[in-house]
């Protein structure tokens, strides 16, 4: 009942939540949870079920609407489920999964914690975006800046299959876009506007499940129910300690794998997650062809949901290969195997779904570091010396460490490194701290890789703990007071010797480090006591030491970041990685909604429509073409509309450019389409119908000029505001 009271006051009809959850368990999630039963056969609870059907619905959803919206019939998605139904009805040997076998016994308050935590989401979701981002027109329009573009994205895959740039026509579709056929295939199925689908609706149980997944690694890596909680409120309330005053300090305040922002990362988060519970358990798999079989259809569902999992895992399967070999002097079959899936789905994304293009990924090393150089100084980022971007990548390193601490507890064990699960996910995730440091991007996509890796970071430090923990058999008032020690230290060097961000003018860089490093000589000083005081029992003086620094990281951090929003001070040291703000209220025109509106009720969705929308709202000196309302709103494909995100942009792009302020490519198919609305004529109209097949034009008519005199040429359909619909004939 939260949750439906957090959504209607948000402004989803009680409707469309009662339809979005009966599709969502109808049609996703029970036929999931019967396949799971059939297939998985380890341990586990009622609500690992449901998680993980939950993930598997997903995956088997976007395969069939894949193959739906091939033929033209995208209900045709409901045949999956429908099977799914048939045949757990009607053969003898699945009939018994309705039922379910013997379930893991969980404690109480696990399942109280669960629930915390999917409330917690649901809170979080509506104060940290659906307050920011409304659904009703003009609110709407200064939504996230990204979300047009995803929203553009999903009126594609509602009408089109295999799809294409749908701002840009004819271009390649070279993204991650699986996680688009979900938003589109629950669209068809329940009739819900996919604005209310994206801003509101799907991404919620998507987290959810993520989440619930994570908690199972953390459990069956620890074997404890602790390490699956501490995996769950490591990973969604990641935060770096910042001991600068300020709140939103660049990689000190990065967000989490739970992101509204980026559906690509949550859902591709979501379908990796059961993959690396399923190696948790590499003996399993010799005999296991059920899972197996679940294993063979995540790899190939994250490969076109988000690719960017595929060269970790490849990098952690390798790992294990290597430290196997190195053990036993022989080769780790199954690591081989799974390596060679992961392989081979990588080379298909790169070479068929990517088309080679690297959409501006590039090798630029320290460039995130170089970034927020600039951001906490104040200072243009290309005058960083290579001294300097080391020592802000070692604030970098500092700040891991303390956040992951954890992971030394396995020191108490030195032999538990050598575990395959803990191999694999030591080489995610210094694979993906690694390409974090060395790549670059210009809208720093980089951090997909760091988002992509830290959730497998803080389950391996949540083990640490508790085998740290069970070594040395601490109690809990010990852990406590070391804890709020600790914490408490964090606040006293912020206090003391905190550095207002950026600099000031006059300032020395020097001052950047002043509080790390006061915090590390605080650090060493207290770990020095420890193992003086605790001569005899270096192991318990080591889990303290742990304990302490683990407590610096992520309480601490939290600590501080209250602190801040509750006393105020510099918020923004402009090194954030979060978007730029929205164009301005006055500079949305009028009439923009109900036009686009008109169009996608009175066109064809294979129909091509014209516009001279090309810039952001109120950024057109210099164009920023992040664009993307005409064809989001009007879910058709636009022969030019804004290009910043479209593949070949990037192509063209070079370091120092600014993306989304490139000049169109093709000069000679954007000076035809503007020349229909700067000089309309009949050979202009003639040359925008014969050549490209343009049958509609969505016109600004703010920026057309004095009387353009379209309606001369072409049949006015609609008007509404600052905007007008013309009709064009075939050839005409």
């Amino acid at each position: 009942m939260f949750t439906v009271g957090v959504l209607c006051f948000y402004g989803v009809s009680l409707r469309d939540v009662v339809v979005f959850a009966a599709y969502l368990v109808l049609a996703v999630l029970l036929p999931g949870m019967l396949l799971v039963r059939a297939l998985y056969r380890r341990d586990r609870t009622l609500v690992d079920e449901l998680a993980l059907g939950l993930c598997l619905g997903y995956a088997l959803e976007v395969f069939a609407y894949i193959g739906a919206r091939a033929v033209g019939v995208p209900l045709l998605v409901l045949a999956w489920p429908a099977a799914v139904y048939a045949a757990f009805a009607g053969v003898p040997a699945l009939r018994r999964h309705w039922r379910g076998g013997p379930r893991l016994r969980a404690p109480v308050w696990w399942s109280f914690s669960l629930a915390l935590v999917a409330g917690y989401l649901v809170l979080w979701s509506a104060l940290s975006f659906f307050k920011e981002n409304a659904l009703a027109w003009p609110a709407l329009a200064h939504i996230y800046i990204d979300m047009p573009f995803h929203l553009t994205l999903i009126g594609e895959l509602r009408h089109h299959m295999p799809p294409t740039v749908p701002m840009v026509a004819g271009e390649p579709l070279s993204y991650h876009w699986f996680v688009y056929t979900h938003f589109a295939a629950s669209s068809w199925i329940t009739g819900i506007d996919p604005i209310v689908l994206l801003l509101r609706l799907c991404m919620l149980p998507i987290m959810v499940a993520l989440t619930f997944v994570i908690g199972m690694i953390g459990r069956c890596l620890s074997r404890s129910w602790i390490g699956g909680l501490l995996a769950i409120v490591g990973t969604i309330f990641m935060a770096m300690p910042n001991l600068y005053q300020g709140i939103d300090v660049g990689v000190f305040t990065l967000r989490t794998v739970q992101s509204w922002m980026s559906p690509t990362q949550t859902f591709g988060a979501m379908l990796f997650a059961p993959i690396v519970l399923f190696l948790t358990d590499f003996r399993r798999l010799r005999h296991d062809r059920g899972t197996w079989a679940l294993l063979g259809i995540f790899l190939v569902a994250v490969m076109g949901a988000k690719a960017t999992y595929l060269p970790l895992l490849a990098a952690g399967l390798a790992a294990v290969v290597v430290v196997e070999l190195a053990r036993r002097r022989k080769l780790c079959v199954i690591s081989l195997a799974v390596l060679g899936g992961t392989v081979a789905c990588l080379a298909y994304a790169q070479l068929v779904l990517f088309g080679q293009m690297r959409l501006g990924m590039h090798v630029d090393a320290l460039s995130l570091p170089r970034i927020n150089w600039g951001g906490l100084t104040g200072r243009d980022s290309d005058l960083a010396y290579a001294g300097s971007l080391l020592g802000i990548a070692g604030l970098y390193v500092f700040s891991w460490t303390l956040e992951w601490a954890g992971v030394f507890g396995l020191l108490t064990r030195p032999r538990l490194f050598l575990r395959p699960p803990v191999v694999l996910m030591l080489g995610i995730g210094a694979t993906g701290l690694g390409a974090t440091l060395m790549l670059g991007h210009p809208h720093r996509s980089q951090l997909h890789f760091f988002w992509a890796c830290y959730p497998y970071l803080t389950i391996l430090a949540a083990y640490g703990l508790v085998v740290a923990y069970r070594r040395v058999r601490l109690s809990l008032r010990t852990v406590t007071l070391v804890t709020v020690a600790a914490t408490f230290i964090a606040f006293l060097v912020r206090g003391l010797w905190g550095v207002a961000v950026p600099l000031g003018p006059g300032h020395a860089e020097a001052l950047l480090y002043r509080p790390y490093v006061a915090l590390g000589v605080m650090m060493a000083m207290a770990t020095a006591a420890l193992f003086l005081v605790m001569r005899n029992r270096r192991v318990v003086a080591g889990t303290l030491t742990v304990v302490m620094v683990s407590a610096m990281g992520l309480p601490a951090a939290w600590g501080t970041r209250i602190v801040s929003a509750a006393f105020g001070g510099p918020r923004d040291s402009g090194a954030s990685a979060a978007a730029p703000p929205t164009a301005p209220a006055p500079a949305i025109p009028e009439g923009a909604f109900a036009a686009a509106r008109w169009l996608r009720e009175h066109s064809q969705p294979e129909e091509l429509v014209a516009t001279n929308e090309h810039c952001r709202w109120g950024s057109t000196e210099p164009c920023d073409s992040r664009q993307f309302w005409v064809s989001a709103l009007t879910e058709r494909r636009m022969l030019v509309e804004g290009w910043a995100f479209v593949p070949r942009n990037y192509a063209d792009w070079r370091p120092g450019l600014i993306p989304e302020q490139q000049p169109f490519w093709d000069g000679d198919r954007l000076r035809t389409n503007d020349a229909v609305f700067r000089s309309p004529s009949p050979a202009s109209i003639e040359e925008l119908t014969g050549r490209y097949g343009v049958r509609w034009l969505f016109v600004h008519e703010g920026l057309t000029g004095a009387e353009p005199r379209i309606g001369d040429y072409a049949e006015l359909r609609f008007r509404s505001g600052d905007y007008a619909v013309y009709r064009v004939a075939a050839g005409r």
